[in-house]
């Protein structure tokens, strides 16, 4: 996975998955700091309700 392309189809879908934050929590140390400015816009998003958590279950 791609923190890049995660973090346009999060802006594009406005909903991110549990799996998809599981990634990036298990990444963190192998980002740069343009990673990590990525990784906190997402944050705030998801503070200001533009990004939802979903967490449907796979049927």
């Amino acid at each position: 996975m791609n923190l890049g392309i995660l973090f346009l189809k999060v802006n594009t879908t406005g909903v991110i998955t549990l799996s998809e934050l599981n990634w990036i929590t298990n990444h963190q140390l192998q980002f740069s700091r343009l990673d990590m400015a990525l990784v906190l816009k997402i944050g705030r998003l998801m503070d200001e309700e533009i990004i939802e958590l979903d967490c449907r279950l796979p049927a």
